[in-house]
């Protein structure tokens, strides 16, 4: 995969703590951001899919066993 650099700019606090953390994962600085945004991206996606999934389904609609077709009244099915 093509890769290209990018300059970012963090608080110097933030930035002192994601190089510590870095370090316990023992991974480098670019390695643990590059994970962390790729795993951001990943969510996003597989939530979009998802998304898209639920919607072809509202509009498909729900198959109840009628084929389309309804055999009863609703007085019929409230009656009192």
């Amino acid at each position: 995969m093509e890769k290209q650099n990018v300059t970012l700019s963090l608080p110097k606090e933030t930035l002192r703590k994601a190089k510590v953390l870095a370090i316990k994962r023992n991974m480098s600085l670019s390695a643990l951001l590059t994970q962390t945004v790729e795993s951001i991206v990943a969510r996003a996606d597989e939530y979009e899919m998802a998304q898209e999934e639920h919607l072809d389904w509202l509009e498909r609609g729900a198959d109840l066993g009628t084929k389309g077709t309804i055999t009863w009244t609703r007085d019929e099915l409230h009656e009192r």
